[in-house]
């Protein structure tokens, strides 16, 4: 049995575990971190991401939170010359309403005391205020939210929607980056720095002195001896919290997306990361809804289904694949390594990403064979807020529960979580994302009455 010593274990080599000893190397000097995950880094959930980001929340913590890590990635952007292959053509958010209180409310939240200078409407066919998209350079995009509320201006800045949109929520500060390469540019700087990589799975935790940590590893059992240890375990978040007798108030849910080659230009390369904010039927013939309706394991597709299902170009505009995605599973169940897939997605998020780009349609039944269907967890409290700061003993930490925006607030949350560690300043937002809201009952009350923002 072999003892290893290091001054922080880190578990979880996905872009949380990463990006947390990334910044306690930066920005506090410390390399002697030890990286334990049980395969390849960003190899499990990470490697599903879809890679995209946004500044767009229901709560003024949030959008602090995640405006911070978009600062981030930006350095990371500029330092290495757009290794991350960072883009911003925004979210847009398209729907057939024409009332949208509930979501300008919510902007409003966010935004605070900003909504004013930083959300512009559009009512007329022409806007010159209204700034174009087609250049996916971040440095060149605008910030803040245009609200679109005329359909020959919608037609004709995003001209693959169904005519029946009658407003677009333009979020202008958000897009796509390589979550590869972001998490890759991090590694590759905490091995020149002498941080080291554990393969092997954690069977158990003691803390006495520190943490005593057995590892099973592929040559055996090994110990690693930590003056403080990181749970960035992801979906086994819960697991590792227990092994030091803390419980989590997180769950996991299964989440699938499917990429394809837009072999017929259905979607042209320049739109936005596209998101039907309504509730649908998905678009079945009569017969296949009727015999969908007789069958009680299948009825459920028949019905009235959630909002939220997106679309975006992937690859950059040069590319032809697809990505779509319909986060509409909400049953909590226990993570596998395994990915759960259902057959039935790819034509379910086909059909219904389809009432939003109607050109989608020519792929019913034919997608192509190289088509790409895969899946992640999400790891979730309630609230779908993180998880960032202390848990349990002395000297332990967590940075997790991110589910569905891990990617983008990966450079924050490390830098959050390397704060904690470090007992160095804080941001206003800490307390808010760490185990502490949860002694704050009014927070907690707004919170349940908020969009959980899972997409």
């Amino acid at each position: 049995m072999a003892e290893i010593h290091a001054r922080i274990a880190v578990i979880g080599a996905g872009t949380i575990g990463i990006a947390t000893a990334y910044y306690l190397m930066k920005n506090h000097g410390i390399h002697d971190i030890a990286l334990i995950d049980l395969g390849q880094p960003m190899a499990y959930t990470s490697a599903q991401s879809g890679e995209n980001y946004r500044n767009w929340w229901p709560h003024p913590a949030m959008v602090a939170f995640t405006n911070r890590s978009i600062d981030l990635m930006e350095d990371i952007s500029r330092e290495s010359d757009n290794r991350i292959n960072m883009t911003r053509r925004g979210y847009a958010l398209s729907t057939r309403d024409t009332n949208i209180d509930a979501v300008v409310a919510q902007l409003y939240d966010g935004l605070g005391k900003e909504a004013d200078r930083l959300i512009r409407y559009h009512t007329e066919a022409h806007s010159d205020t209204y700034q174009p998209f087609d250049d996916a350079s971040w440095q060149a995009a605008p910030s803040g939210i245009d609200i679109v509320k005329n359909r020959a201006l919608i037609q004709d800045r995003f001209a693959s929607y169904a005519p029946d949109i009658e407003t677009v929520i333009h979020i202008r500060r958000g897009g796509d980056i390589s979550g590869q390469q972001l998490g890759m540019h991090m590694l590759d700087h905490l091995r020149a720095a002498g941080a080291r990589r554990v393969t092997g799975e954690v069977r158990s935790i003691t803390a006495q002195d520190g943490f005593q940590i057995e590892i099973t590893t592929p040559d055996g059992t090994d110990t690693l001896m930590a003056d403080q240890v990181v749970n960035a375990a992801g979906p086994y978040a819960d697991e590792i919290a227990a092994m030091l007798g803390v419980e989590l108030p997180i769950y996991n849910t299964f989440q699938q997306k499917i990429a394809f080659e837009d072999r017929e230009a259905a979607i042209p390369r320049a739109l936005p990361f596209s998101i039907d904010l309504d509730s649908q039927h998905i678009d079945w013939t009569q017969e296949e809804r009727q015999m969908l309706l007789e069958d009680p394991d299948l009825a459920w597709l028949a019905k009235e289904m959630p909002g939220a299902i997106h679309c975006r170009p992937d690859g950059g505009d040069a590319g032809k694949w697809l990505k779509l995605g319909w986060a509409y599973n909400d049953t909590p169940a226990r993570a596998t390594w395994e990915p759960p897939l259902d057959d039935k997605f790819p034509e379910i998020v086909l059909r219904g990403a389809a009432r939003l780009n109607p050109a989608l349609k020519c792929y019913y039944g034919q997608l192509p064979r190289t088509m790409h269907h895969y899946g992640g967890w999400y790891t979730m409290t309630d609230e779908n807020w993180p998880l960032i700061g202390k848990m349990g003993p002395d000297g332990a930490f967590m940075n997790c529960a991110m589910s569905g925006f891990g990617t983008m607030a990966a450079c924050a949350a490390g830098e959050l979580c390397a704060a904690w560690i470090t007992d160095t300043e804080l941001p206003d937002y800490a307390r808010e994302l760490s185990i502490e809201r949860y002694e704050d009952t009014a927070l907690l009350e707004l919170l349940q009455a908020s969009s959980k923002g899972v997409l």
